[in-house]
C-alpha cells in the first residue's frame, strides 16, 4: 500500500472537475488524476498534449535493454519512479518447460547479467527467466484500480482488467519517466462499450474483444480509450476483463480499462492485495464513470447473444463465428486440418482459463480420446505454473497429449522452434494469443493462424480439424460412440490460494552506488550508447524519405520479434531489421526501396546506412 495514492488522484480531480464542469469517464478520471500541472494544462480529447507523472514503470526484458542502456548514458544515479524488469521474451519453446528455461539462461548470460546488475545498480525490480510473462506478473504484483502504469509492450493494456490505465509505451518514454520527466500523450478519445446481459455456456472473455476486433478493424481504436462498461460488466471474472483489454492494442487502442467491481476486489484479496482493496473500496467513486458521462463513439454488446468466435488468418480483426468458420475455410481454401493448438500467453493464461480448458480435456480423456493435433501450454507466470500443477490440470494436459512450456512469451512472439512442418508448408494452427500477423508464429509466410479462446482451442485441438462446432458437433469416443463435449467450467480463482512456485524476484538494494554494470566491448549482442555528435547548429535540408509504408504497420512490421530479439540491445545490429517487413508503397515490396542517390534498390536497412555514410 506504500506505493498507493488515491489522495494525489482525487486532489487532482477536483482542481479538473472544477474547470470541466462535466461528467467524466473512468479513463479521464484515471488520466486526468495524474496530470502534472492539473491547473494549466489544456485538455480537449484528441487535440491537446497531455504532461503526466505515471506511477511506474515495467520493462520486458527484450526492450528493457536498450532502455537501461539509455538510462545508463543519462548519467542518474536511481529511479525516480518504481520500476521492473520482466525476462520472458528471450525463452524460444522447443522442448518443454524445465530444459528450454535451462536453454535460455545458458544463450542469453549475458543479457540476464546485465538486466540484473543495472536493475541492482539502479533501484529497478528483476523478475528473473522463469518468473513468467510481464503483464501477467503486473496484474498478480503491481496493477490496482486507478493506477497509470506505462510499460515497454504492446499488451500493456492488460492491466486495464484491475481498473488500471496501463499504457504500452516504447523504451524511450520509459526512460523519460524513470528520469522524473512527465511523460506527453495525446489527449485520449473514448470509446465506450456498454455490455449487457451475461457470459454463459462456450462464449468466454475473448470473444468479446474477438467481436470488438471485428467491428473496430485493427485501426479503429487508434488514439483512444476503450472503455467497457454496464449490467454485463459482473459476469466477467477479473482476469477475463484482463484478456480483453489486453488484446485491446489490435485494434490500435491506447489502452482500455474496466471500472472497479466485486471481481477485482476477489481478485486483490485472492492475491495478497486486501489492503488495497479495501483503499479502493473507500476511493470506489474515482474508480467508476460518473452518470452522464460522454463517449465518443458507443458499441453495444448483449452478451447473451454472443457466440463464440475464432479470428483470422492473417490479421486479428477477421472475425467469425466458430459455427461457420468450417465453411468459410472450404471456400477459402483455407488448410481444415489443424496441426498444433496452443494455448495460453499474456492474453489467455489465467487460473480460470486453464481450468476451463482442463475440463474440456477431461472429457476427452474419460472417452479414451487425445489431442489429434499437437497441443501446447503456456502457464502466464510462476505461480500459475505451481498453482495448476498442484491442482491437477498439468496432468489432464499432459495426459491428453500437451506439453507444458516454460513461463514466458514462447510461440505468441515467435520464440519457437517449430520443426512438425517445413517453411513454406501451407497449414493451420489455432491459438488463444493475441496477434496472428503473417509468419509472427513460426516464421512461415504459409502458416494460418487463428485466435480464439483457450476453451475453443482445446476442442478444435481435440477435434483436429476447424470443422468442427463444439457447441453442436459430436465427437467419436474410443469405443466408437458419438458424444458432444459439455460446455466449459472452471474456478475463476483456486480455492486453495495460489501456489507462489519457486521466488523469481530480486529487490534492488537500497544504495546500489558502489554497483557496477558490465558491458563487453566486443559483444553482439549489448552495445554501449555513444552520444551524438554536438549539432552543427544547421538545419538538415532536401533530406531523402528512406520508404513510405503501405497497409498496416504494427510494430511486428517495424521491428519483428523472433530471431532478431538477441539484439535488442545493440542499437548497429538490430538497425538490421528496421521495417524490413514492412510494404513499400512505391512498388507493393517487402524489404525493397529505390535508393534515390545511386536509382538501385536495395533493402530498407542497406539503404538507410547508405544515407547515414
Amino acid at each position: 500500500t506504500s506505493y498507493v495514492n488515491y489522495d494525489k488522484l482525487r486532489s487532482n480531480l477536483d482542481i479538473v472537475k472544477k474547470r470541466l464542469s462535466r461528467p467524466l469517464t473512468l479513463s479521464e478520471k484515471i488520466v486526468y488524476g495524474h496530470l502534472d500541472d492539473a491547473q494549466n494544462q489544456e485538455i480537449d480529447r484528441g487535440r491537446t498534449y497531455l504532461r503526466l507523472r505515471p506511477d511506474r514503470v515495467a520493462m520486458q526484458d527484450a526492450t528493457a535493454q536498450m532502455a537501461m542502456l539509455q538510462f545508463i548514458s543519462s548519467g542518474l544515479p536511481r529511479v525516480a519512479v518504481p520500476s521492473t524488469i520482466h525476462c520472458d521474451h528471450l525463452i524460444e519453446a522447443q522442448i518443454g518447460g524445465e530444459k528450454d528455461l535451462a536453454r535460455a539462461k545458458d544463450i542469453n548470460q549475458e543479457v540476464y547479467t546485465f538486466l540484473s546488475s543495472a536493475g541492482a545498480k539502479y533501484g529497478v525490480g528483476f523478475w528473473k527467466p522463469g518468473s513468467g510473462i510481464i503483464h501477467q506478473i503486473i496484474l498478480e504484483n503491481y496493477a490496482y484500480p486507478g493506477v497509470m502504469l506505462i510499460g515497454t509492450d504492446s499488451h500493456t493494456p492488460n492491466g486495464g482488467g484491475l481498473g488500471a490505465i496501463c499504457i504500452g509505451v516504447g523504451g524511450a518514454d520509459a526512460v523519460d519517466v524513470m528520469a522524473g520527466i512527465p511523460w506527453e500523450l495525446k489527449c485520449p478519445k473514448v470509446i465506450g462499450v456498454k455490455l449487457t446481459g451475461a457470459l454463459s455456456g462456450w462464449t468466454s472473455p475473448k470473444d468479446i474483444i474477438l467481436k470488438v476486433a471485428g467491428i473496430l478493424t485493427v485501426k479503429g481504436g487508434t488514439g483512444a480509450i476503450v472503455e467497457y462498461h454496464g449490467p454485463g460488466v459482473d459476469s466477467i471474472s477479473c482476469t477475463g476483463m484482463a484478456t480483453i483489454c489486453n488484446m485491446g492494442a489490435e485494434i490500435g487502442a491506447t489502452t482500455s480499462v474496466f471500472p472497479y467491481n466485486h471481481r477485482m476486489k476477489t481478485y486483490l484479496e485472492k492475491t495478497g492485495r486486501g489492503e488495497i482493496a479495501a483503499l479502493a473500496d473507500e476511493n470506489a467513486d474515482l474508480l467508476v464513470p460518473d452518470e452522464g458521462c460522454e463517449y465518443d463513439q458507443i458499441i453495444e454488446l448483449n452478451l447473451n447473444e454472443l457466440k463464440p468466435h475464432i479470428n483470422g488468418p492473417f490479421t486479428p480483426d477477421y472475425a467469425h463465428p466458430v459455427s461457420s468458420i468450417g465453411a468459410t475455410a472450404k471456400e477459402k481454401g483455407w488448410p481444415l486440418e489443424i496441426k498444433v493448438g496452443l494455448i495460453g500467453s499474456c492474453t489467455n493464461s489465467s487460473y480460470e482459463d486453464m481450468g476451463r480448458s482442463a475440463s474440456l480435456a477431461k472429457q476427452a480423456l474419460d472417452k479414451g480420446l487425445k489431442c489429434k493435433a499437437e497441443f501446447t501450454v503456456t502457464p502466464g507466470s510462476e505461480q500459475i505454473r505451481a498453482t495448476i500443477e498442484r491442482d491437477g490440470y498439468s496432468k489432464i494436459f499432459h495426459d491428453v497429449g500437451g506439453i507444458v512450456l516454460a513461463n514466458a512469451c514462447g510461440p505468441c512472439i515467435g520464440q519457437w522452434d517449430r520443426r512438425d512442418v517445413k517453411k513454406g508448408e501451407k497449414n493451420t494452427i489455432v491459438t488463444s494469443f493475441n496477434r496472428n500477423f503473417t509468419a509472427r508464429n513460426d516464421a512461415n509466410p504459409a502458416t494460418h493462424a487463428f485466435v480464439t479462446s483457450p476453451e475453443v482451442v482445446t476442442a478444435l485441438a481435440i477435434a483436429g480439424t476447424l470443422d468442427f462446432n463444439p457447441e453442436t458437433d459430436f465427437l467419436t469416443a474410443a469405443n466408437g460412440e458419438k458424444f458432444k463435449l459439455e460446455p466449459p467450467f472452471g474456478d475463476e480463482l483456486p480455492a486453495k490460494d495460489f501456489d507462489p512456485g519457486q521466488d523469481t524476484y530480486q529487490h534492488p538494494p537500497p544504495d546500489g552506488s558502489s554497483l557496477s554494470v558490465d558491458v563487453n566491448p566486443t559483444s553482439n549482442r549489448l552495445q554501449l550508447l555513444e552520444p551524438f555528435d554536438k549539432w552543427s547548429g544547421k538545419d538538415l535540408e532536401d533530406m531523402k524519405v528512406l520508404i513510405k509504408v503501405k497497409g498496416k504497420c504494427t510494430t511486428d512490421h517495424i521491428s519483428a520479434a523472433g530471431p532478431w530479439l538477441k539484439f535488442r540491445g545493440h542499437l548497429d545490429n538490430i538497425s538490421n531489421n528496421m521495417l524490413i517487413g514492412a510494404v513499400n508503397s512505391e512498388n507493393d515490396a517487402i524489404n525493397k526501396i529505390k535508393n534515390r542517390l545511386t536509382g538501385e534498390f536495395g533493402g530498407v536497412p542497406d539503404v538507410a546506412r547508405h544515407y547515414k555514410a
